[in-house]
């Protein structure tokens, strides 16, 4: 025997750190089948300082020749090859995909990232075939995964088949394909091996049957002869066959089948009809028809015929069971189970079922065929234990009675005769493992199964051989030391007399000197004075390294301070400056050394100098807590906060972190109620994490009370109840109360008792509220911070009713036609109302009368009452009142007030009626009172109207009575008017003149005064202005006024003059607003532009464009007083060129 050395790397795969693995390939054509190399040096010729991987894989034999056009390889001696392997045979490495080694130094060498063995995809299944589909192809599935790709082998009750030498049997992928079957040849057991360089497993037993249904055996039956009232059963003798059958009879000739009832039951257990009780209709001849649900074939017996004898009887007897369940019925989770049970009997005996328990059967169970068949759907562990079925008639009753038992999967349809597959089932299983060389396997696996499996191990698909070194028993596999020859693929086979079922694990075992390339020292580790630090020293090696520890080039000796643990950790307690150096980790096994180094450093302690302290602010306010350190320089200070366990992110617009390297001071905005809580301030550095914890007091107003509730209502009070509120820091000192309805805008705050509520108080009765009205109300609370949200709004309640308590306002009346009396006063509003069925009661009596007379109206709004009768005269005085009612009754009464009759117009009229044309639009029209009327006269009305063509253009002004001019404004000028007086009362107007007529003057020039200029010495102001000319349409002028004012104040003077010109004097240094207009016949002409006048500023500097203090004014205003100037405009309103032009006035540069 020879080997060879291939290298793989095992880190390829998961990201993990690659190793090298070396496999020890056997070559079996070597006359000796010993291993040579000592302690697996072979597998590191040449790799000393490199870390490497041995795996061993056990020698595979080479497959049987083939058909192909490659030659075989030699097999092995025949008596190590059925020592080693068995039956199924392959060869190492062949197949191998080439993208997964390279040639290196005359070594193959492999990424073995992805190496594996093989793991079933897919096991083949049982397969029943229909005799009559011999010629077609029958498959066998079987597909594995593994790296290298698998390759398989197929067995046939336990023999290995020869692909090479078989014509009909051949190979896809791992699928078995058998082309021209043979009823005799191809019938067994199947099984399935995959293998590859790794190793081999083999699949679950699959076997192959042929279905079919022969001919009944063609012979006359005899005839069945039975007295009328007897029970009978006809037999089927079902002929050979394979595959599941199903029953029926046919009567007298096809397709009249037996329909099952109460009386006529076929079994599918035996096939036989059972008849309870034979009647005359049951004479006849019934023939047993059988089909294959495989093949669907069908076969038909020999008639047996049924006759009656004549005249003879059966009397009545009790029920004979004849179809039962068996004693015990093994059934599966997830079947369909059916119990059958049938009896004979006079009169027909009738079924029931029921469970020894005695609880009722769920919903999902079944009665079939008169309940001749129970069937239980989806089978589950509820469903176990005794079943009885009871046959019952007015003879006597008999009963059947058996158990389900619940056992795992099972693969057959399963009737009451069927028992299901108990076969094992996994518990427990093992896991691909990966151990070092020399240490110890233990596999357990565990199956259930009925009866109780017994166990096998396989290694590569063949039985496990059993040596000082291992044992199994029970399913636990124990190898007490591996060795490289140990690695490959197990199976654990767990088998009962139902079957057998195989579960597979790959053993990697492993072999390498230490490798530090996943756990290397860090290269600077800072740690602080008088801390532990732990030095941990742990390569990869198998089997495991010695360690040895150095500080520079000396070992270092372990004391109370410094240990040694076994798994190579190096703790040194209370480190001082005196620790820090170079420490270095040697670590060495039988198959190399290695190290690693890494230096220490040692700081001095960090220390918080100022750290947050327990605070309370208020609500809205902002605080800084502080957080400052001090630390070694060549530490990094890291700081973090975290808020009531929960770190504190970045960006919320509440927080921000504050300071510089030594200070991590946390700012907090804008406080809100939930920023109470626990701060805790985390300084981090590079060897140690410290804390500073403050708690934060946030006060702020109540939150809002609870579970308010209205407790007692009456017609004007509520008693209120709530649950406290939490104070917020600060306690609860007065509750409010507030109430909403229908009537009002908003909250409003209600009167209660008691008048204030301590915050100690729970309850509050709400008082001046009126009758039936629907309130809702909140309570709020108030602290030393201020007023709380108010609490949830109550349902709505409605106080009770009551009898009004608020009478009408503002009775009044008068007015109307002759012979009324109207009576108007103020609606009561509806929430002072009290009630349902609102109304008013109008009481009335004329002057000197004792009895009032009553009127009520229904209608809650009405606001007026007019009372007629002929009998009443004109201004007539009545004492009146308005009450209120409503269902509770009667309510007050307003006042007693005094409302006179209707009154009839006066009767006289003006005389001395005359007009005169004021200006362009006003006319001043005088009259002479009326001397006598019988009437009462309130005023006088003057009507006036261009034309009789224009009735838009009338207007009316009424006067009081002892006015006898009036000025009637805003006509049109040159026009004439048409005017009337008469006088009038609340009954109308009377009787007047004919019309008098009066032509308006002609309108005031359009065009106001231009070209104004002006001088301004002292306080002496000369204005000069181009004369205004009327047009023809328009009044002469006859002078002009002008107006001033001081800026911000309302005070106008005016002064009139006939000439172009005015002098004005301004004593105040101040600014001045000053307006000219025409004077003329037809009245004031529109006024100029504004002139505006700063006395101080023109008579000590020059104006420039950035004096921002002159004010300007509104430029138009028809009366006098100016009053819409704008007071709060400056000069600096006037344009460049305007204040240019006041400058170089010549007067100006003088003053100047």
């Amino acid at each position: 025997m020879t080997f060879s050395s291939r290298c793989l790397d095992s880190g390829a795969q998961r990201g993990a750190r690659r190793t090298l693995l070396w496999v020890i390939l056997i070559d079996w054509t070597a006359p000796n089948s010993q291993l040579q190399a000592s302690s697996g040096r072979a597998g590191v010729i040449g790799m000393e300082h490199r870390p490497i991987c041995l795996r061993y894989h056990a020698p595979h034999p080479h497959p049987p020749p083939s058909d192909r056009a490659s030659p075989p390889s030699p097999r092995p001696p025949e008596d190590t090859a059925q020592r080693v392997h068995g039956l199924l045979m392959w060869e190492p490495m062949r197949g191998m995909d080439a993208s997964l080694r390279t040639e290196r130094r005359g070594q193959l060498c492999l990424d073995s990232g992805s190496f594996h063995g093989p793991r079933w995809r897919m096991e083949p299944s049982d397969l029943f075939i229909p005799l009559e589909s011999i010629e077609e192809e029958a498959t066998l599935t079987c597909d594995a995964k593994g790296i290298p790709a698998p390759q398989y082998r197929w067995s046939l009750n336990g023999t290995l088949i020869n692909l090479s030498l078989d014509r009909r049997r051949r190979l896809s992928g791992g699928n078995l394909i058998i082309s021209s079957l043979d009823r005799y040849q191809d019938v067994g057991q199947y099984q399935c091996m995959a293998y590859n360089t790794v190793g081999a497993i083999l699949s679950r037993r699959a076997s192959l049957q042929f279905a079919f249904l022969d001919h009944f055996k063609v012979h006359t039956r005899s005839g069945v002869s039975v007295r009328e009232g007897q029970g009978v059963v006809l037999l089927c003798g079902t002929p050979t066959s394979s595959g599941d059958l199903t029953y029926a009879w046919v009567f007298n000739e096809y397709p009249y089948f037996v329909q099952q009832d109460n009386r006529r039951f076929v079994s599918q257990k035996t096939g036989n009809l059972y008849i309870a009780k034979v009647e005359l209709s049951d004479v006849g001849n019934y023939t047993c028809v059988v089909m294959n649900s495989v093949t669907k074939g069908k076969v038909q017996s020999s008639p047996t015929s049924l006759i009656l004898r004549s005249g003879d009887v059966m009397g009545e007897y009790e029920p004979k069971i004849e179809v039962h369940f068996p004693d015990n019925v093994p059934a599966a989770k997830g079947s369909t189970v059916s119990l059958e049970c049938f009896a004979l009997g006079n009169p027909v005996p009738e079924l029931t079922w029921k469970r020894a328990n005695g609880v009722p059967f769920p919903s999902k169970v079944k009665m079939k065929y008169s309940n001749a068949v129970l069937e239980i759907p989806s089978f589950q562990q509820d469903d176990t234990g005794g079943y009885e079925c009871v046959a019952e008639n007015k003879m006597g009753r008999n009963t059947a009675a058996g158990r389900l038992a619940f056992y795992g999967r099972v693969i057959h349809r399963l009737c009451f005769i069927c028992v299901s597959s108990a076969k094992p089932q996994w518990m427990q299983t093992m896991k691909d493992t990966a151990l070092a060389i020399e240490e110890r396997l233990q596999w357990d696996c565990r199956a259930n199964g009925k009866p109780k499996p017994s166990y096998t191990w396989l290694k590569n698909g063949q039985p496990l051989d059993a040596e000082d070194r291992i044992h199994s028993e029970e399913g636990v596999l124990t190898i007490a030391v591996l060795t490289l020859s140990d690695g490959g693929m197990y199976q654990c086979v767990a088998e009962n007399k139902h079957g057998v079922v195989y579960f597979g694990a790959e053993l990697m075992v492993l072999a390498s000197p230490p490798d530090f390339a996943g756990s290397l020292l860090r290269a600077l580790l800072k740690a602080k004075a008088g801390s532990a630090v732990t030095l941990e020293c742990k390569p990869q090696a198998y089997p495991l390294a010695s360690i040895l520890w150095k500080k520079g080039t000396l070992p270092i000796h372990t004391n109370d301070r410094i240990t040694l643990s076994t798994d190579g950790t190096l703790r040194l307690a209370n480190v001082t400056k005196s620790d820090a150096g170079s420490y270095t980790c040697f670590a060495r096994n039988r198959f190399g050394m290695s190290s690693t180094t890494g230096r220490l450093l040692v700081t001095d302690p960090t220390r918080i100098l100022q750290g947050p302290t327990d605070t309370e602010i208020t609500v809205g306010k902002s605080i800084v807590l502080p957080c400052q350190v001090a630390s070694d320089p060549v530490l990094d200070v890291s700081f973090s906060w975290a808020f009531n366990g929960q770190l504190i992110a970045k960006g919320d617009s509440h927080f921000e972190l504050v300071g510089g390297r030594s200070a991590g001071d946390l700012m907090i905005r804008n406080i809100e109620l939930n920023h109470a809580g626990k701060y805790i301030c985390v300084v981090d550095t590079d060897v140690e994490s410290l804390s500073a914890v403050a708690v934060l007091v946030v006060k702020g107003p109540p939150s809002p009370p609870d579970r308010v509730t209205v407790d007692e209502v009456t017609d004007n009070t509520a008693q209120l109840t709530w649950s406290s509120a939490r104070d917020h820091g600060s306690p609860v000192t007065i509750y409010h109360i507030q109430t909403r309805n229908p009537y009002t805008v908003g909250w409003q705050r209600v009167s209660t008792v008691p008048e204030v509520i301590d915050g100690n108080i729970l309850t509050a009765t709400v008082v001046e509220l009126n009758a039936w009205v629907e309130y809702e109300f909140r309570v709020l609370a108030r602290n030393s911070v201020g007023v709380g949200a108010p609490s949830p709004v109550t349902v709505k309640t409605r106080t009770e009713d009551a009898v009004p308590d608020a009478a009408p306002l503002d009775v009044n009346g008068g007015g109307g036609s002759r012979s009324e009396l109207v009576i108007t006063w103020e609606p009561v509003p509806e929430e002072l109302q009290n009630g349902e069925s609102f109304g008013y009661i109008i009481a009335f009596r004329a002057f000197g009368d004792l009895s009032w007379t009553h009127v009520a109206t229904s209608v809650p709004g009405a606001a007026r009452y007019v009372y007629r009768n002929d009998s009443i005269a004109p201004f007539s005085p009545f004492h009146v009142k308005v009450g209120t009612y409503n269902i509770k009754g009667q309510g007050p009464f307003s006042p007693v007030v005094t409302i006179y009759s209707a009154e009839t117009e006066p009767s006289g009229m003006p005389v001395g009626v005359w007009a005169r044309s004021v200006s362009a639009c006003e006319i001043e029209v005088n009259w002479q009172t009326v001397s006598f009327s019988a009437e009462r006269v309130l005023g006088y009305e003057v009507v006036y109207w261009e034309d009789d063509t224009k009735p838009e253009t009338m207007g009316k002004i009424r006067v009081p009575g002892n006015q006898t001019s009036v000025t009637v404004s805003g006509l049109v000028g040159s026009t004439q008017y048409f005017l009337t007086v008469s006088a009038f009362n609340t009954a109308g107007t009377g009787p007047f003149l004919s019309a008098i007529n009066a032509t308006t003057k002609k309108p005031t020039p359009a065009q106001p005064p231009l070209n104004i200029e002006w001088t301004l010495i002292g306080p002496l102001l000369s204005l000069y202005w181009e004369p205004v000319v009327a047009m023809e349409s328009e009044s002469e002028v006859t002078g002009y006024q002008v107006s001033y004012r001081r800026q911000k104040h309302k005070e106008v003077t005016t002064l009139t003059t006939v000439n172009a010109s005015a002098e004005l004097t301004l004593p105040e240094d101040d600014i001045y607003v000053i307006h000219i207009r025409t004077l003329s016949e037809g009245g004031l002409g529109p006024p100029s532009e504004p002139i505006h006048i700063h006395q101080i500023r023109l008579s000590v500097r020059r104006i420039d464009d950035d004096d921002d203090d002159d004010d300007d004014d509104d430029d138009d205003d028809d009366d006098d007083d100016d009053d819409d100037d704008d007071d709060d405009e400056d000069d600096d309103s006037l344009s460049p060129q305007k204040k240019l032009e006041l400058i170089s006035h010549p007067l100006v540069n003088e003053v100047t």
